[in-house]
């Protein structure tokens, strides 16, 4: 029997002409905006007293800014035009399940076990996800392969959120939830390489659109039916619109993930977004809360730039698998 033919590398109709470094970057920013997007959802679900509206009612904002921008943009339509003839498969536009996924999980996981150990268990799904997805030539880029290196990254990346994360709250560290949480961050790995996918056939504009309109719906009926059994509290007034900002800080954050993707892979896309949390997380520390930076969120944030730069060192021929 013949083994399967390897995943055709995803022709890019619109050239992605980004380098390495300012795919990274944006990556990073989308990271901090993640940090930011996280305080906003915590604020808007304490008042709305369900953390899984919260999360949807931002999701259906950045939906709203994406429809928005449609009639504004040609090169959106146009992107979007091209995805009817180009032949990708079915499940190539599934990505944005993978956002829906790991925000429905943070709501009802994070309570239990805490931020934490939530954030150390994502970002280890994120990074073997980013490995298996970037090995199986998922993402734009084609077949990665598996080296030392970026085994290594891979291993950084989840130090540097334990460090970080060490000496905040923990909570009851159910493993079953854990495993929740881990599969939350495959399924964001698996979000990245196929809105790339999408963007190298259409846009980087159409990847986010086609991203926003396959979670939405789902966010909907899921907070429908947990404000259906659990009910809800008021909505924030006028005086709180920061509370309402996720929705574009989403739309940047899926534009980080589907440019990374495209550019250098999701295994290299994942770990800076981690590092844009990080600082993220320091900026709000700082700027918000007014406490001083943890050692260990400092030498998080450098960890995570080493992952990086060591995910993306050039292999030895004949190296890796």
């Amino acid at each position: 029997m013949t083994s399967p033919p390897p995943p055709a590398r995803v022709p890019a109709r619109v050239p992605a002409r980004v380098p390495a470094w300012a795919a990274l970057g944006l990556a990073g920013v989308a990271g901090v905006a993640s940090a930011a997007q996280s305080a906003v959802n915590a604020g808007l679900g304490q008042r709305l007293h369900s953390p899984i509206l919260a999360g949807t009612v931002n999701t259906a904002g950045g939906a709203a800014m994406m429809l928005l921008a449609l009639p504004a943009m040609p090169t959106l339509r146009a992107g979007a035009a091209r995805l009817r003839g180009s032949g990708l498969p079915w499940w190539a536009y599934l990505g944005g399940l993978g956002g829906a996924f790991l925000v429905t999980a943070a709501a009802y996981v994070v309570p239990a076990t805490g931020v934490a150990a939530f954030t150390i268990a994502q970002v280890a799904g994120t990074s073997l996800g980013g490995l298996g997805v970037d090995r199986a030539g998922l993402a734009p880029v084609g077949r990665i392969r598996l080296t030392g290196h970026r085994l290594a990254g891979a291993g950084l990346g989840v130090a540097a959120v334990v460090l970080a994360q060490a000496g905040r709250p923990g909570g009851d560290a159910a493993s079953g939830l854990l495993v929740v949480a881990l599969a939350g961050g495959v399924a964001v790995a698996f979000q990245s390489a196929l809105g790339g996918r999408v963007s190298a056939v259409g846009t980087t504009a159409t990847g986010t659109l086609v991203n926003f309109a396959v979670n939405t719906p789902v966010m909907l009926v899921v907070a429908a039916v947990a404000v259906a059994v659990a009910g809800m509290g008021g909505w924030p007034g006028p005086a709180d619109w920061h509370l309402y900002l996720g929705g574009p800080l989403g739309v940047l954050i899926v534009t980080g993930l589907v440019v990374g993707a495209r550019v250098v892979g999701v295994l290299r896309t994942g770990l800076a977004v981690v590092g844009g949390q990080l600082t993220g997380a320091l900026l709000l520390d700082a700027l918000v809360s007014a406490r001083h930076p943890s050692a260990g969120l400092l030498a998080g944030a450098a960890l995570t730039v080493l992952a990086v730069v060591v995910a993306g060192r050039a292999p030895r021929r004949g190296a890796g698998f």
